[in-house]
């Protein structure tokens, strides 16, 4: 299995309302696509219970049957417009770690 984690931060010039509005359509966006895409086990959104110390403003953490199911997430339609017009536009900051799982 794999793991794909994402961090964003979300641009400075949204105010605060925004940002939750952004923030609930991004994780609404992204967890709507389970059981969409084929080897795409897990994903969940972290939107909230963020600390100060946080540099981060939203989390994404899936799991993929092996690094073919994420590279074939990756460019699959429904995902690809999720991120065009819920994410892309709205974030300033991304961070990505794929690891595969060994258990």
């Amino acid at each position: 299995m794999v793991k794909h984690i994402i961090l964003w931060q979300l641009r400075e010039d949204l105010t605060a309302e925004e940002k939750e509005s952004v923030k609930k359509d991004i994780k609404q966006g992204l967890e709507g696509l389970a059981g969409r895409i084929a080897g795409l086990l897990s994903i969940a959104v972290n939107i909230d219970g963020r600390l100060d110390s946080s540099n981060v403003d939203v989390m994404l953490d899936s799991t993929f049957a092996d690094e073919a199911a994420l590279k074939a997430y990756a460019v699959h339609p429904e995902h690809v417009e999720v991120a065009k017009s819920k994410v892309v536009p709205y974030t300033c900051m991304r961070a990505c770690l794929d690891y595969e799982i060994n258990d």
